[in-house]
C-alpha cells in the first residue's frame, strides 16, 4: 500500500498541484481558525481565572451578601467560632483614577486586613516601598488611611498614561480623594488599588460594609457543619473557591463554544472540497484503478488507497493549520488581547497557552474531515467493475442512487433541533445543523434533476444552452459533486447573515424600547453594579432645572441567587406597566403582564419583571413566585415577590430582575442612584440642559466627574459594539465561500481535462473554441445557479435553527426572525457570477488542445 501511495497517488497529487493545494488549504484554514480561537479563548480564560484565584486567594469558604453589602458586625461573630482559624474581611469598590487631561482610568479599590490577608490571599499582601528621599520604608503604611498599593497592571497603566506614581486622585461619588502610593501588591489581572479595609470603608463612604469575608477553617473542620453552626441569615450566601472558578468559566462559555463552532465552518466546508476533488480525481483515474484491479488490487485495497490519499491531504493540511493557528493566536493576543468581541476578557493581554492536547484534537478533526470527504469517492472506487471500466463502458454498477437516507437525515435534523441543551450547550442543535447540511447536499441530485427537467424544454431551440443543460441533467451526480462546496459554504453564509440580521434588528428595537429619555447622566467611573453614585442633593437639583420635565433614577446592583451561577443584575427604576403609562416607565415585555394576586397585611406582594435568562437559569415562571429574591431582602419580613412578566434584555446574558424603585428603597433602605434618565420638556434645548448640569457639578468641584449620553449616542455605541462582536462571522463567511469557489475551480479543471475527447468531438463537429468555452461557462452558470438556490434554501432552514434554538439555548434570549432579502440575493448573485467566471477560466486551457490529438485514441 505504501508503494502504491508513493508511486501512484503522490504522482497524481503532484500532477495537479493547484487542485491538491486547494484541498490542503481548505483543511488548513479550517484547522487554523478553530485552533486559533481555542488558543485565544483558553489563554484569556486561564489568565482571567488565575487573576480571580489570586485576588480571591484560597479560603475554605467565602461569605457574601446576596444583594448589597455585608454588615461588618458579622465578622466578629464568624471569627469567634472555634472552627474558624482565620476570617479575612474584604471590601471591593469599582471607581476611577483621574489622569492628566481629565481622562479616567477604571480601577478597583480593594480593602484588606494586612494582619490576616497574607495567610489567605498572599497576592493582596501590601509591600511597602522605600521613599524617594532614600529613607527606610514605613511599614505602618499598610494601615495608613491615605496609603494605597498598586498591582502591576495599575502601575503599568498609570505610567503609560503619564500619571505620577506618588499621589493619585481617586473618584468617590462626585468627589476626588487624594491618596498616596505607598507600595505594591503582586495581584495579577485588572488594575487594583489595595489599602487597609477600614481606610477603604472611610474613603468610599461605606463604613460598616464589606464585600465578602474569606474563611480559613481549622484542620479537620467540615464546611457544612461550620455553616450550620454559624446560623447565617438568609441574606448571606456561602461559596467555595472552586465555585468561583466555575462562575468565571460560565461567564463566557456559551460565547466561546459558539465562536469555536463558527470557526469550524471553514473545516466543514473543507470536507466538501476534499469530497469534490477526490470524486473527480477518482472519476478521471477510473481506468487506472481498473487496471490496478485487473492486476490484483482488491476492492477493499482500492478503498483504503483512496482513503489514504484523503488522510494524506488531512495530515498535511492539519499540520499547516496547527502552525498557522498558533501564529494567528499569538498575533491576536499581542495586538488585540484576549477579547474576540464578546467583552468578557477586554483589556487582558494574556500570554499564549499552547496545548498539545488541543493541537492533537484539532489536528485529528482536520484528518477526520478529510477522511469524511474521501469516504464516498473511496467507495465508488471499490465498486467499479475493472473489465468494463478498462473498455470505457462505465464503472459497471448502476448510476441510480437512492436518496431516501438523505431525506431521513433531514427529518432527523428537524427532530434533533428541538432537543434540550446539554450542560447549557445546544449540542443537539449543532448536530441538527450538520445533518441538515449533509442531508440537503446528498439530496442535491433530486433537486438538480427536477429543476433541469423543467429548464430543458425552455432551451430546446438553442444549441449551446441545450447542450449544457442536457449534459448537466444526465450527469446530475457530477453536478452535485462539483457544487457541494458552494452549497455548504453558501448555506452557512446565508444562515449567519439571517441570524446576525435578526439579532441586530431585535437589538435595535430593544434599544428603542429601553432608551425612551432624551438624555442620560451618570457618575464617571462607576461600574455596572455597586460603585460611584450620584448624591441625593445633586439628583434633586437636576430635577429642578429648567427644561427637565421628569427625572427617572436608576439603581443597578448585583444579586447572587446561586452559589454556582454568575450573579444576576437587580434594576430598580420607576415602573408603571398600566396602559397609557409613560414610555419611560414601561418595559419591552415578551407577552402580556400578569395581574398581581391579592396581598394580605402579613404578606405584602411586590411585582418583579424577570429577563428571559431567569426562566432558564433560575426557574422563574411568569405568574409564579420568586422565593430566592426574598432572601436578599431580610428587612422585608414576609414580603413575597411575584413574577408579573418577562422582559427582553440583551445587555445581561445571565439574567436580570426589575422592580419598582419605591419598593427597592423600602425593602433595602438603599436610596443611592447610579444613572438618571432625563425626559426634557417640549422645546427644551439639550445642550442648554447639559450646560446647566455641568454648572451644578462645577459648584461641587466635580464638573469632570459626570458623564452624559444621549439616547442616540448610546444606541450608536451599542450597535457599534454589536457589529464588532459579530465581525468575525463576516470573515468566516468570506473564508467559507472562498473555499467553496476553490472547489468549483478544482471540479471544473478536472472535468475539463477529463472531457478532452468530448471537446475534440465538438471541435470536429464545427464548434469553435469560443463556443466550447461558452458551453463550459453555461454549465458553470447552470451548476452555480442550482448551487445558489440549494444553498439559499438550506441556509434559510439552518437560520431557523440558529435563531429559534441555538441562540435561546446558548444565551437565553429570543429574537424575531428577519430575512434581509437584498443581502441574501446579492450574496447568491455574487456566488453565481464568481462560479461562472471560475468555470470559464478553468476550461480555457483544456479547450484549446488540438482536436485531432484529443480524439485520436478513438481511431
Amino acid at each position: 500500500m505504501r508503494a502504491l501511495l508513493t508511486t501512484f497517488s503522490l504522482q497524481e497529487l503532484r500532477h495537479h498541484p493547484w487542485r491538491t493545494a486547494s484541498a490542503v488549504v481548505a483543511v488548513m484554514l479550517g484547522v487554523a481558525l478553530a485552533f486559533a480561537v481555542q488558543l485565544i479563548n483558553a489563554s484569556a480564560l486561564a489568565e482571567f481565572s488565575s487573576a480571580v484565584s489570586a485576588v480571591n486567594g484560597q479560603p475554605d469558604l467565602e461569605l457574601r451578601a446576596r444583594q448589597g453589602a455585608l454588615d461588618d458586625a458579622l465578622l466578629a461573630r464568624v471569627a469567634a467560632h472555634p472552627d474558624v482559624a482565620l476570617a479575612s474581611p474584604v471590601l471591593e469598590w469599582p471607581t476611577a483614577v483621574l489622569l492628566p487631561g481629565d481622562r479616567k482610568l477604571p480601577v478597583k479599590i480593594v480593602g484588606v486586613d494586612a494582619l490576616v490577608v497574607a495567610r489567605i490571599s498572599p497576592a493582596l499582601m501590601p509591600v511597602t516601598q522605600r521613599p524617594d528621599d532614600g529613607s527606610a520604608a514605613r511599614r505602618l503604611d499598610i494601615f495608613a488611611p491615605d496609603a494605597v498599593f498598586l498591582n502591576p497592571a495599575a502601575r503599568e497603566a498609570l505610567s503609560r498614561e503619564g500619571a505620577t506614581l506618588d499621589r493619585l486622585q481617586v473618584q468617590t461619588g462626585l468627589r476626588l480623594q487624594t491618596v498616596r502610593v505607598a507600595g505594591t501588591v503582586n495581584a495579577p489581572g485588572a488594575p487594583l488599588l489595595v489599602m487597609d479595609v477600614a481606610a477603604a470603608q472611610e474613603l468610599t463612604d461605606r463604613v460598616g460594609a464589606l464585600s465578602r469575608i474569606d474563611l480559613r477553617l481549622t484542620p479537620g473542620a467540615q464546611p457544612d457543619a461550620v455553616l450550620a453552626a454559624l446560623e447565617l441569615p438568609p441574606s448571606v450566601i456561602a461559596q467555595r473557591p472552586e465555585q468561583a472558578g466555575e462562575r468565571a468559566s460560565n461567564l463566557s462559555r456559551a460565547y466561546r463554544v459558539n465562536l469555536t463552532v463558527l470557526a469550524l465552518v471553514a473545516l466543514f466546508t473543507g470536507a466538501f472540497l476534499v469530497f469534490s476533488m477526490l470524486s473527480l480525481s477518482v472519476a478521471r483515474r477510473q481506468q487506472q484503478f481498473a487496471l490496478l484491479g485487473v492486476l490484483g488490487l482488491s476492492a477493499p485495497e482500492r478503498l483504503r488507497l483512496v482513503l489514504a490519499e484523503s488522510a494524506l491531504l488531512g495530515v498535511v493540511g492539519s499540520a499547516l493549520g496547527i502552525a498557522l493557528g498558533t501564529a494567528l493566536a499569538a498575533l491576536a493576543l499581542r495586538v488585540l488581547g484576549g477579547d474576540l468581541g464578546g467583552g468578557y476578557f477586554s483589556g487582558a493581554a494574556p500570554p499564549l497557552q499552547w496545548s498539545a492536547a488541543a493541537a492533537g484534537l484539532y489536528g485529528a478533526l482536520g484528518v477526520a474531515a478529510a477522511l469524511a470527504g474521501g469516504w464516498w469517492p473511496a467507495r465508488a472506487t471499490a465498486t467499479i467493475a475493472p473489465a468494463l471500466a478498462l473498455k470505457g463502458l462505465g464503472s459497471g454498477h448502476s448510476a441510480t442512487r437512492h436518496h431516501g437516507w438523505a431525506l431521513a437525515l433531514m427529518a432527523l435534523a428537524v427532530a434533533l433541533a428541538w432537543a434540550p441543551p446539554v450542560g447549557g450547550i445546544p449540542l443537539a442543535a449543532y448536530v441538527a445543523v450538520g445533518l441538515l447540511l449533509v442531508g440537503g447536499i446528498a439530496a442535491l441530485p433530486l433537486a438538480v434533476g427536477a429543476l433541469l427537467h423543467f429548464l430543458a424544454p425552455l432551451v430546446a431551440r438553442h444549441a449551446l444552452p441545450l447542450l449544457a443543460v442536457e449534459r448537466s441533467r444526465r450527469l446530475r451526480e457530477t453536478a452535485a459533486v462539483a457544487t457541494s462546496g458552494v452549497v455548504a459554504s453558501l448555506a452557512l453564509s446565508v444562515a449567519l447573515t439571517v441570524m446576525v440580521a435578526s439579532f441586530r434588528d431585535s437589538v435595535t428595537q430593544w434599544l428603542d424600547g429601553v432608551l425612551p429619555a432624551q438624555l442620560y447622566v451618570r457618575s464617571g467611573g462607576s461600574g455596572p453594579g455597586d460603585g460611584n453614585s450620584l448624591p441625593p442633593d445633586f439628583v434633586m437639583a437636576v430635577a429642578a432645572l429648567s427644561g427637565v420635565a421628569r427625572v427617572d433614577p436608576l439603581r443597578a446592583t448585583s444579586l447572587q441567587l446561586s452559589a454556582t451561577l454568575p450573579a444576576v443584575t437587580l434594576l430598580a427604576r420607576p415602573l408603571d406597566m398600566n396602559e397609557g403609562a409613560s414610555a419611560g416607565q414601561r418595559l419591552p415585555l415578551v407577552g402580556l403582564p400578569v395581574p398581581l394576586p391579592p396581598a394580605t397585611a402579613n404578606e405584602p406582594v411586590v411585582a418583579v419583571y424577570v429577563s428571559e435568562a431567569m426562566l432558564d437559569l433560575h426557574g422563574a415562571v411568569p405568574g409564579g413566585w420568586l422565593p430566592a429574591l426574598a432572601q436578599a431582602f431580610p428587612a422585608g419580613g414576609h414580603t413575597r415577590f411575584f413574577v408579573a412578566g418577562v422582559w427582553r434584555d440583551y445587555a445581561r446574558q445571565h439574567g436580570s430582575v426589575v422592580m419598582d424603585r419605591a419598593d427597592f428603597v423600602r425593602l433595602s433602605g438603599d436610596a443611592r442612584v447610579n444613572d438618571l434618565a432625563l425626559h426634557l420638556a417640549p422645546g427644551a434645548d439639550e445642550d442648554a440642559v447639559r450646560a446647566s448640569i455641568r454648572a451644578l457639578a462645577a459648584d461641587q468641584g466635580a464638573e469632570s466627574l459626570i458623564e452624559f449620553a444621549s439616547a442616540g449616542q448610546i444606541r450608536a455605541t451599542s450597535l457599534r459594539i454589536f457589529d464588532r462582536s459579530f465581525a468575525v462571522t463576516y470573515w468566516l463567511q468570506a473564508v467559507a465561500i472562498g473555499i467553496g469557489l476553490f472547489g468549483v475551480a478544482a471540479s471544473f479543471s478536472a472535468q475539463v481535462l477529463a472531457r478532452r475527447k468530448e471537446f475534440g468531438l465538438l471541435a470536429h463537429l464545427g464548434l469553435t473554441r469560443r463556443q466550447i468555452l461558452g458551453v463550459v461557462a453555461l454549465e458553470g452558470l447552470a451548476w452555480t445557479v442550482l448551487g445558489a438556490l440549494a444553498g439559499l434554501a438550506l441556509g434559510l432552514g439552518v437560520s431557523l435553527v440558529l435563531v429559534h434554538v441555538v441562540n435561546p439555548q446558548s444565551f437565553h434570549w429570543t429574537m424575531d426572525l428577519v430575512l434581509p432579502w437584498g443581502r441574501l440575493l446579492a450574496l447568491c448573485v455574487a456566488v453565481v457570477i464568481a462560479g461562472t467566471a471560475t468555470a470559464w477560466l478553468a476550461g480555457r486551457a483544456a479547450a484549446g488542445r488540438d482536436a485531432v490529438q484529443a480524439v485520436k485514441e478513438d481511431w
